[in-house]
């Protein structure tokens, strides 16, 4: 036994072309031993002999393989203080799934003399409540190889701590998808948008001029004060409940200028507050932030997309100075 009060131990379960073994090689980066497909009346046993940070793949492929026998396993895993159990769910998109497979020339576990699609979408309902019971859902679709690996060792490596949770806050746009991990979504469409002004249309809501721009809708002091008191209150509860992970994702119509910049003021509203917290109480607060952007990702603005960037980057009062200046713009029109 290692000298942790608990041994970690990672179950990477999910879609077969989803992403798994990525996981497992990852988790082997930071540290676990890997072991890819035990039988399923393995599990438990081997589990309970480890003496080392464990990482295990199970999924379609594994014999004998339940998602009901898995959950069962996990649970009485759980009961054991000497381990913490953590599931994890690897998925991607059906079309994502299929170039995949046409990339390998594989053939699906569930349809290996059939159609794809129809062995993808029998996986999907096989695997249903391994995911709905997942402490950490991985959508890997547009996700490269090299930010998948920093989000492994943001959530598993030396650095972190696995007492605390993680708030994962992401801006998206409508058009593209609800983020499928999302614990709470808000949506900021109603908002005054930048993508009409020609000067702030190639721009996005981490420059201080745009955010200026969303913030002079006569609605957003209120909408943002709101979204932030329902935050404080249901994060506390999140922890009482046991939750290692929650994702909070703010929604527009491109991703690049209103759903931005309000995932970096609450970014900073958050950390601020922890500090906060930390200070009044003498200890860490009970979850750490971190931000993604996910259409500035797909769009290739990398810069944007730090999966391990724990706070906001930009000062506050670089709006308030952008403000001002709309406001004496305006004044003098």
């Amino acid at each position: 036994m290692t000298g942790c009060t608990s041994l970690p131990v990672v179950i990477v379960t999910g879609l077969s072309g989803g992403g798994k073994a990525s996981i497992l090689r990852a988790l082997e980066d930071v540290g676990y031993e890997a072991v890819d497909n035990p039988p399923l009346t393995m599990l438990e046993e081997m589990i309970a002999r480890g003496d080392h940070k464990l990482a295990v793949g199970i999924d379609a492929r594994t014999r004998g393989f339940d998602a009901a026998g898995v959950l069962d396993t996990i649970a009485r895993l759980r009961t054991n203080p000497a381990l913490r159990v953590q599931l994890v769910y690897a998925w991607a998109n059906e079309s994502t799934l299929l170039r995949r497979y046409t990339e390998t020339r594989r053939r699906h576990p569930l349809a290996p003399q059939g159609v794809v699609s129809d062995g993808i979408a029998a996986e999907i309902a096989l695997t249903e409540s391994l995911r709905e019971h997942a402490d950490l859902v991985v959508d890997t679709s547009g996700l490269p190889i090299a930010n998948l690996r920093r989000l492994i060792e943001r959530h598993f490596g030396a650095g972190a701590d696995q007492a605390q949770m993680i708030v994962s806050l992401v801006s998206f746009a409508y058009p593209r998808g609800l983020p499928r991990e999302a614990d709470l979504v808000f949506d900021a469409r109603f908002l005054r948008n930048p993508h009409y002004d020609p000067i702030l249309r190639p721009k996005t809501g981490m420059d201080p001029d745009v955010g200026a721009y969303v913030e002079a809708d006569p609605d957003f002091v209120n909408f943002f004060a709101r979204i932030a008191e329902l935050i404080e209150l249901v994060l506390p509860r999140f922890v009482q409940e046991g939750k290692k992970y929650a994702t909070i994702t703010i929604g527009c119509t491109g991703g690049r200028h209103r759903s931005v910049h309000l995932i970096e003021k609450l970014a900073n509203h958050l950390t601020s507050r922890a500090a906060a917290l930390s200070a009044r109480q003498g200890n860490d607060t009970d979850w750490r932030v971190f931000v993604t952007h996910r259409e500035l990702a797909r769009d290739g603005e990398v810069d944007a997309f730090l999966m391990d960037r724990p706070v906001a980057r930009r000062d506050e009062t670089d709006i308030d100075k952008a403000a001002h200046a709309l406001s004496v713009q305006a004044q003098e029109a």
